[in-house]
């Protein structure tokens, strides 16, 4: 087939836009982040843990060949030590994109040994990536592709699991509702049990619980619950690479929160579907387990000289979906990069 050499000439002029794929050099970064938390499992320790994630990803994103702007961090650069909102991140040359990252979801879970804690990073084209504001949480729902239509945060919830039962010719006590085990959420449980749902609470970890949800063959059905609104944001990059719907809306902790978020714009009655979340269409995920889960094997580590990951390394554009098996030389690593990967 002759080749349209004319959209090939443009696309190689147009910089801005990622032409190669990025994710599978984002998977170091998440990988390098793993493995540097992974020392701190069980010990206690949640800030060590958080603190060793964000330096060994700092320092792996910046070799990696872009101008990356951070939309979804740890906050302003005053008021956090880590990958800050507005932090300018890779080595500088094109493409320039956008980038969400958690070095650590599930510092507790690190720190407590408990299974699903992971590092997370998601990039699309610069500008596409919506800015949560001063807004921390939303109200998130989320599901395969065979019920995405079906979701809506203002129809009951008992009526959504019906139809969900519905269309997937089973009984509502089939469905399977993974949540945050939070005290907000006891009016969303009691309308899940009245329904005749059953649920799935987790301590943290809503990103891993988006693509539990979204996911086939895990069990689960939906995802619901109020969670961070980053984590919405990273979630629907992965969603938007493998496929699924997650459906937001913003939920302002109080009065202040509220206001100041009427006063930027926002409309608080908005419902976010990834689209909205994620506007770009060339969008990489990476993901690598920290500690045993539903999707991910966490680190492993093997003769006091080598170490184990396995992470997801997604692209929305083409639709490809990765699972990475990699196995780390401890010793050289060190050598590279000092002490950051333990």
């Amino acid at each position: 087939m002759e080749r349209d050499t004319s959209v090939i000439a443009h696309d190689l002029r147009n910089t801005s836009v990622p032409d190669r794929n990025l994710a599978l050099e984002l998977v170091r970064v998440t990988e390098a982040a793993a493995l540097a938390a992974a020392r701190w499992v069980g010990r206690g320790d949640k800030e060590s843990s958080d603190q060793a994630a964000v330096d060994a990803m700092r320092f792996t994103l910046h070799a990696v060949p872009m101008d990356g702007l951070v939309v979804i961090g740890e906050g302003e650069k005053d008021e956090a030590p880590m990958l800050y909102n507005g932090e300018q991140i890779g080595d500088g040359s094109p493409p320039e994109v956008d980038i969400a990252v958690d070095p650590l979801e599930g510092t507790r879970l690190t720190a407590r040994g408990m299974p699903s804690a992971l590092s997370v990073v998601a990039l699309a084209e610069r500008g596409s990536m919506f800015d949560p504001g001063p807004c921390v949480y939303m109200e998130k729902i989320a599901c395969a592709p065979d019920i995405a239509d079906l979701l809506d945060l203002d129809r009951p919830l008992e009526e959504t699991l019906r139809l969900v039962a519905k269309r997937r010719g089973s009984d509502v006590s089939d469905l399977l509702v993974i949540m945050l085990d939070r005290d907000r959420h006891k009016d969303g449980i009691q309308a899940i049990r009245r329904a005749g749902g059953r649920i799935r609470f987790i301590t943290d970890g809503d990103v891993a619980a988006a693509l539990v949800a979204v996911s086939q063959g895990t069990g689960v059905d939906l995802l619901w619950g109020i969670g961070g609104t980053p984590e919405g944001v990273l979630s629907a990059a992965a969603i938007k690479c493998i496929g699924g719907q997650l459906v937001g809306r913003l939920w302002p902790r109080d009065d202040d929160e509220r206001n100041r978020a009427l006063e930027a714009g926002y409309d608080l009655d908005e419902m976010l579907d990834v689209d909205r979340l994620v506007a770009g269409k060339d969008v990489f995920f990476a993901a690598t387990g920290v500690t045993d889960g539903d999707l991910l094997q966490g680190v492993r580590y093997f003769d006091g000289s080598e170490a184990t990951t396995e992470s997801l390394v997604m692209r929305s554009r083409s639709g490809t979906v990765r699972k990475v098996q990699a196995r780390h030389n401890r010793v050289k690593l060190r050598e590279l990069t000092g002490t950051r990967y333990g």
